[in-house]
């Protein structure tokens, strides 16, 4: 049975389940989620997911959602991107949820997916200290490293590079930040790896038309 990941292209979350299915060569097909117009917050939707968010997993009889759950169940199922010290690569799958991934969406929506009137100015300035302040950890720790456990791509990279492929203005500049940037490269050097708009649907420019 092919899996469906219920996501929508605008989504770090959601490629990052989606990014870790298609490097795993685990087959999966995307389910739209016009989340822009509501549906993310329907009742049907909610009947899949109680939390009203994407991306949700379904194949078999068997419903996820959260995406650093997704991402372990094909990591369990496949066999793949979690060699290394698995308490490591849990720590900063962690830390992406709450200083990573949970911090740049929020802003990256307030900067560019709010009406420009009414953007809350001091909101964005607290919100962009502390990103700015875990993307100094991230670059961090990945000085002299490849990989940010190990010597092979983990779960823990496919996490924590969520949102860093977008192009939308939010603060962050890959040329500040070497480390960042050549990780990033090497992510995007695996094959299979395709941009978060390449492989789910939904992306600003189909809004704008």
């Amino acid at each position: 049975m092919t899996a469906k990941l219920y996501c929508f292209g605008e989504s770090g979350n959601a490629y990052k389940a989606a990014l870790t299915m298609e490097l795993a060569g685990h087959r999966w097909e995307p389910v739209f989620v016009d989340f822009f117009n509501g549906a993310a917050r329907s009742p049907e939707f909610r009947e899949i997911n109680e939390m009203g968010e994407a991306p949700v997993f379904v194949e078999d009889g068997l419903t996820l959602s959260q995406s650093c759950v997704i991402q372990l169940h094909i990591a369990e199922k496949t066999g793949k991107f979690m060699e290394g010290d698995r308490t490591e690569i849990l720590r900063w799958m962690f830390w992406d949820a709450q200083k990573g991934s949970g911090q740049q969406g929020a802003l990256r929506f307030l900067m560019n997916f709010v009406p420009e009137e009414k953007r809350p100015a001091d909101a964005i300035a607290w919100l962009s200290a502390r990103v700015m302040t875990a993307l100094a950890t991230l670059e961090g720790h990945l000085a002299g490293r490849d990989w940010m456990v190990g010597d092979a791509p983990t779960l823990a990279d496919f996490a924590c590079c969520g949102y860093l492929y977008y192009p939308e203005p939010w603060g962050f500049d890959r040329r500040a930040s070497p480390n960042i940037d050549a990780w990033l490269t090497r992510i995007a050097a695996l094959p299979g790896w395709k941009h978060p708009y390449d492989l789910m649907p939904g992306s600003p420019a189909d809004r704008a038309q």
